[in-house]
């Protein structure tokens, strides 16, 4: 078992902290906190002294932020557990208890709580946005009683840049994926931890920016920030593009950890053939953030170069704003399949548990994951079909259709894995089921944008608002609301409760259908996205679907408390719940801070997804000498 040395230093130090919790393990949240303020303001104060304008301009808010970003990392434990030893000093030591969690530090498993914890809250207030955006479209004029045009442009570009980056593109990857992927692969830990535990502390303040950005002016752009309404816009347009850049950054730090582990970190006898499916998902998603990511982030950094140095790279006479489209949507499309590859995988682990049978065509729904990755690097040209040449058009829309090939061959191992069984129905396998419907809409819808004709039709319509959140919302997050359920036991050691789980599912495909199906007829109605005001005649519509987003919205509210009751109360649960054969599955629950001790290891010999009645257990338990 490859072990680095932050795992050996945990091996030798097994006895694990049970110390309750105490307020003064906080104490590094504060310090970050107070340090990351304080540095902003006396970063930014100081540079529009020397400048002589006000602190809420671009240039100081961008020295801010930075400034803000290095003081909050070096509150939260990055100098002593980490930069310290650089300059001669004595690193901290490894928390294994609950301060764990309020720190800096290396253990992938507190690191993933995090992300959950943060992706909640960030969907809470980011949900809140779109409340506000759907009062706002009660009415066709409405915005002399609640919104005005600019606050509402505001509000639906924190809203988009938010559930996008800040909760849909980390949620399975990070919260579910950075706990797992250790446990799937046989091995104590990701290959860069502190890498890792990183890239969480670099979202706090990105999300906290992109927030607060009406404070400073906000942003006219949505969540794309194209030039060059981005120079025209308010100077939250800064805050936007260092958020995202961060985050961006941030998804890179975990991608570079997804892909290296599962090269180099894989228990004995796991042979590519043998990688968890999840796995293959985590890793097929982490090839698209490490290809593109960089390009995109770039993007954005030129384009705050065009704000605050007077470069011309999208604006003025030298520049050119189409530009910013080719290297902002070469990672945005394919980013959205960073966020569901990994749910397609989430499926193709829970349905075999699930119906008890083998995973059907295993090797062709690899290929479906990788040939998504691969094929999704090359069509985001089908997002902006109205500012092309003739010669892309075809080109890109053959690209876009083909995608649906490797998708098709993932749909048809599911159903070839249930088709026939006895498919156990609890609260994550129907919230899974419910997720392929809903992400079958979607993709069906999405052929329309694929095609060039339909697509200069339905552009900038509902009908895209509509495409996108049945992929999104209903294929995304109804999977990690499944994958919180699965795994909850492997967390916490207890179940969530089950009849309020199915009670949430069943309201929310209700009403998540009720929101997004009628976007499609209003879309073809002519109903225009990212307005705030629409002609009377689609009153009406309008009107059914912001009452049923907010029962959806409130619906939220279901889960949120069923985990939260079951951490505390929920039933205990046996050491493997399911009967799956999934290595994380074969140790105690929770998982202890070092999940495979000294002395023992996993030894695979065969997959973990094969549950035909004469399949010998995928796992040996072997003994290693002790150094």
């Amino acid at each position: 078992m490859a072990t680095n040395e932050i795992q050996e230093n945990a091996l030798n130090n097994m006895g694990v902290d049970k110390t309750p919790f105490a307020a003064s393990m906080l104490f590094p949240l504060f310090r970050a906190t107070l340090w990351g303020l304080t540095g902003y303001f006396a970063a930014a104060w100081i540079t529009a002294l020397l400048l002589h304008t006000v602190i809420v301009n671009p240039l100081p808010a961008t020295v801010g932020y930075v400034a803000g970003l290095v003081c909050w990392l070096m509150g939260s434990g990055v100098w002593e557990g980490w930069i310290r030893r650089a300059f001669g000093g004595k690193e901290a030591p490894t928390y294994t208890g609950i301060e764990r969690y309020f720190r800096f530090g290396p253990d992938s498993k507190s690191t993933a709580v995090r992300y959950v914890i943060l992706n909640i809250l960030t969907f809470f207030f980011a949900g809140m946005a779109a409340m506000a955006i759907r009062i706002e479209l009660l009415t066709p004029d409405s915005t002399s009683w609640w919104l005005s045009e600019i606050q509402f442009n505001q509000t639906f570009g924190i809203h988009g840049l938010m559930m996008l980056l800040g909760v849909v593109a980390s949620a399975i990857v990070g919260g579910v994926g950075y706990y797992l992927i250790p446990l799937m692969l046989g091995t104590r830990n990701v290959v860069f931890p502190k890498l890792l535990g990183l890239s969480w502390w670099l979202l706090p303040p990105a999300t906290f920016a992109v927030f607060m950005s009406p404070t400073i002016g906000g942003f006219q752009t949505g969540w794309w920030g194209y030039p060059p309404l981005a120079q025209n816009s308010g100077s939250g347009i800064v805050w936007y593009v260092l958020g995202a850049a961060t985050i961006l950054v941030a998804s890179l730090l975990g991608a570079i950890n997804i892909a290296g582990t599962m090269v180099y970190m894989r228990a004995k006898g796991m042979s590519l053939g043998r990688v968890p499916i999840f796995v293959w998902g985590l890793f097929a998603a982490a090839t698209i953030l490490v290809v593109e990511s960089p390009a995109t982030y770039t993007g954005a950094l030129m384009d705050l170069s065009d704000m605050i140095a007077g470069s011309h790279f999208y604006t003025g006479p030298t520049g050119h704003p189409l530009a910013y489209l080719d290297q902002f949507w070469f990672l945005f499309h394919p980013e959205v399949y960073v966020f569901i590859l990994p749910a397609f995988a989430i499926w193709l682990e829970i349905l075999p548990a699930a119906a008890k049978r083998p995973l059907f065509a295993r090797g062709w729904a690899i290929a479906g994951l990788v040939g998504v990755s691969m094929l999704g690097a090359m069509l985001g040209v089908h997002h902006y079909f109205t500012a092309v040449s003739d010669a892309r058009m075809p080109i890109f829309m053959t690209i876009t259709e083909t995608v649906s090939i490797p998708t098709g061959f993932i749909y048809l191992s599911a159903i070839g894995t249930i088709w026939g069984g006895r498919l156990r129905i609890n609260a994550a396998v129907l919230l899974v089921l419910m997720a392929m419907m809903n992400f079958l809409i979607g993709g069906l819808t999405g052929i329309f944008n694929a095609d060039v004709p339909a697509d200069l039709q339905l552009h900038n319509t509902y009908w895209v608002i509509g495409h996108f959140h049945y992929t999104m919302l209903g294929g995304v997050i109804f999977t990690w609301i499944a994958a919180l359920y699965w795994w909850f036991p492997k967390v916490t050691g207890r179940k969530i409760n089950e009849f309020w789980g199915k009670f949430h599912a069943w309201w929310f495909f209700v009403f998540f259908n009720c929101t997004f199906l009628p976007m499609f007829i209003a879309g073809i109605d002519g109903m225009n996205r990212r307005i705030a005001i629409y002609l009377p005649y689609l009153h009406g519509i309008n009107l059914f679907i912001s009452i049923s987003s907010f029962f959806l919205g409130a619906g939220f509210l279901i889960p949120l408390a069923n985990l939260l009751y079951s951490w505390r109360y929920g039933p205990k649960a046996e050491a493997n719940p399911w009967g799956s054969n999934g290595l994380e599955w074969q140790i105690k629950s929770p998982t202890p801070y070092v999940p495979y001790p000294a002395g023992t290891e996993p030894e695979v010999v065969g997959p973990n997804d094969n549950y035909a009645a004469e399949a010998k257990d995928p796992f040996i338990w072997v003994s290693t000498p002790s150094k």
